[in-house]
């Protein structure tokens, strides 16, 4: 009797100590699916004088290929007609922030005064909602209106996205386009849109994937923290 009470108190602590390591790698698992950290304004550095970095990817989602390429085309396009243009993205925004509120505020940030906004062009987008807003400068609204900058964030960037978050694509046409109206040339207008009924229910958000392997693992976790006590415990009872 004793004998046998020995071996079910050793199984019991075994089993206790295995659900203790199961137990820590689920919790493990969970916190890697938090989203990850939000970016504020304040975490987005300041231009330093004659800065010609023209594309932020804080939410990195573009190649380096259509990175080196729009970064190309804007940086022409500045030598060309002295006006600049930054497409900045990010991937979660501070509690209350919009891709508008926060593209107002880093742009009062690097461009504080009149004088300095002018000649401006900041395209924001935030990954987790693929929601876009822009900001422009007074002296470039005579060739980029305000309704073609709307154009460019709504369509140019966002038909892209709708036909299964196409980031590359969206943001070479969004360089091209706007490098074309500021350079005098006519406006290429956006994209045609041929049929977005069926694409805009079969891809998934940038917050959904981030967190659908996670879920997985949590899932197999479970049900080998049920599976792997009882193998053991009939295993343990076959050689005793």
């Amino acid at each position: 009797m004793i004998k046998l009470l020995h071996k079910v108190f050793n199984c019991k602590k075994y089993l206790q100590r295995l659900m203790l390591a199961i137990a820590l790698m689920v919790f493990a698992t969970q916190m890697l699916a938090l989203p990850a950290q939000a970016t504020g304004v304040y975490e987005i550095p300041n231009l330093s004088p004659g800065d010609r970095t023209w594309v932020i990817d804080k939410g990195e989602i573009l190649s380096r290929i259509s990175e080196s390429n729009i970064s190309s085309v804007l940086d022409n396009l500045e030598k060309q007609t002295g006006n600049q243009v930054r497409f900045v993205t990010i991937h979660r925004f501070d509690y209350g922030e919009t891709a508008a509120s926060f593209a107002e505020k880093l742009f009062q940030k690097w461009f504080p005064t009149p004088e300095t906004q002018a000649n401006q062009i900041v395209l924001v987008l935030d990954t987790v909602t693929n929601n876009t807003a822009i900001r422009t400068g007074e002296g470039v609204k005579s060739l980029l209106s305000d309704d073609i900058a709307k154009s460019v964030a709504d369509e140019t960037v966002q038909v892209p996205l709708r036909q299964g978050n196409k980031y590359n694509e969206a943001f070479l046409a969004a360089g091209d386009r706007i490098a074309a109206v500021i350079s005098g040339k006519p406006d290429p207008g956006p994209p045609q849109v041929v049929d977005n009924v069926q694409v805009e229910g079969t891809f998934k958000r940038a917050e959904e994937t981030d967190t659908g392997n996670a879920t997985l693992i949590v899932v197999v976790l479970l049900v080998l923290a049920t599976v792997i006590p009882m193998v053991t415990y009939f295993w343990y009872q076959g050689f005793n």
